[in-house]
């Protein structure tokens, strides 16, 4: 017999074979397309495969033939509806982390959310009765989600810049080009205080949204119309905008890069500053690299977790930070500073958490926190430590979840809805944040310097 699958090789997957016996392997098919189901016909001659939502017979000679299919349903969306509703009922009953699913009359909910599914008639609607019905369990990582299957949807573009939120003239007033952006070009002559005047030809005045005028235009060149008020001059400048999260990256990169200068001023060079996107290895990755990095000589760090969402990455950032120096070096009787372990951060830090702290960034700090590493500074965190299971219906656009895990700490009892309290309670304040300060980051400086002294 031989083995058939599915391999990238070079542009898309294609259909492979593999004698067992003489290892000898080759591409049966070429395909081009996305990994996807394959079986094996009874006989054993065929193989079935689906290629780009299209459905292929290959022979066992590679040749591939085309399979029609004509299929219809009646959909009863109401039926539909009430089935999912009911699953989901069912399945917290019988999967929710805690038995007594909070002490609540979880039959009582059911009755009462059920009286509103003869009026729904959309979607939109049956997700937020789904998530009213789960807001009920008092629980986090639970909720309906409804994901639309739109063709061809409009993606507004981005410029990579910073506008004048306070100009009121026609155009746009650019304030700053976002580093790293398709303006931040060394032949471009976009800077700050260019006006852009139009797009494609088309002017942005307050009368229309300009942001139509970049609908779909990412990686397509785009001609733009700038006028410079310090040379009284108008020149044409064209450029390929980038995808709006593709901009959200970029001023994440930004604001961190502020942060970290931010600490340096203010410790004299003294503290490092790293921030946690995720619970997830790239951000574990990006963690590891600038700690190493360019944080490697400093003698304390700030581990900055607000606004994570979550992930599963407690223990690795645990172990990381709290290294114990066991082993040094002295080559020629001479010490140098290095010491095992190197591969872990091994002089004082403190966590900033706040209120956007969710699922694993809570875990972290109260992990780090009863572990004795060091100080939590910011807000306090709600306590939402547990594993979720997101389920996709037979109507795959919902989907719910359910918290199925509970972690258990030092007070003996599921961490969920256990808020975790800082060491240092420091405020944000949203307009100091919108002008650059932030209290919080500062007073974790204060601290730290405190842990060095005058090194």
């Amino acid at each position: 017999s031989k083995i058939y699958y599915l391999a990238s090789f070079e542009k898309g997957y294609d259909l492979w074979v593999t004698e067992p016996r003489t290892h000898d392997t080759k591409i049966l098919a070429k395909l081009g397309g996305s990994p996807s189901g394959i079986e094996m016909s009874k006989d054993g001659k065929s193989v079935f495969v689906t290629n780009n939502g299209s459905l292929l017979k290959i022979d066992d000679a590679g040749k591939s033939t085309p399979i029609s299919i004509a299929a219809e349903m009646v959909l009863d969306a109401a039926k539909e509806r009430a089935y999912i509703f009911d699953h989901c009922w069912r399945q917290v009953k019988a999967k929710f982390y805690d038995p007594t699913i909070h002490g609540i009359d979880w039959k009582m909910y059911k009755e009462t959310y059920a009286k509103f599914l003869p009026h729904i008639t959309n979607n939109y609607d049956f997700q937020e009765l789904l998530s009213e019905m789960l807001g009920e369990l008092n629980a986090s990582h639970t909720g309906g989600r409804y994901s639309p299957q739109m063709l061809n949807p409009d993606v507004t573009a981005a410029l990579g810049l910073l506008y004048d939120e306070t100009y009121t003239g026609n155009g746009l007033k650019v304030t700053e080009v976002i580093t790293g952006g398709p303006v931040d070009k060394a032949d471009s002559k976009i800077k700050a205080g260019s006006i852009i005047e139009k797009i494609d030809g088309e002017s942005i005045t307050d009368a229309e949204d300009w942001a139509k005028l970049l609908n779909r235009k990412a990686t397509k060149n785009t001609l733009l119309t700038i006028f410079d008020g310090k040379t009284n001059t108008r020149f044409e400048e064209s450029v390929k905008p980038i995808l709006f999260a593709e901009e959200a990256a970029l001023m994440y990169k930004r604001w961190t890069n502020m942060m970290y200068n931010m600490v340096d001023k203010l410790s004299g060079g003294k503290v490092g500053y790293v921030h946690v996107q995720g619970m997830n290895d790239g951000s574990y990755r990006t963690v590891v690299d600038e700690v190493m990095g360019r944080n490697k000589t400093k003698q304390a760090l700030i581990v900055d977790t607000r606004f994570n969402g979550g992930g599963w990455l407690h223990n690795d950032l645990n172990t990381f930070l709290s290294g114990k120096s066991y082993l040094r070096f002295a080559p020629q009787s001479n010490p140098v500073p290095a010491s095992e372990p190197m591969d872990r951060w091994q002089n004082p830090s403190c966590v900033l958490m706040s209120e956007g702290n969710y699922s694993d960034a809570f875990i972290f700090p109260y992990v780090y926190k009863d572990n004795g590493i060091g100080k939590l500074i910011g807000m306090p965190v709600p306590g939402t430590g547990t594993a979720v299971w997101w389920e996709t219906q037979i109507d795959p656009t919902i989907v719910f979840g359910i918290p199925m895990i509970a972690t258990i700490g030092k007070e003996n009892r599921p961490t969920e809805n256990l808020q975790l309290e800082p060491d240092m309670k420091v405020t944000l304040p949203y307009e100091d944040f919108l002008n650059g300060k932030d209290s919080q980051l500062e007073a974790a400086v204060k601290e730290m310097l405190k842990t060095v002294g005058n090194k």
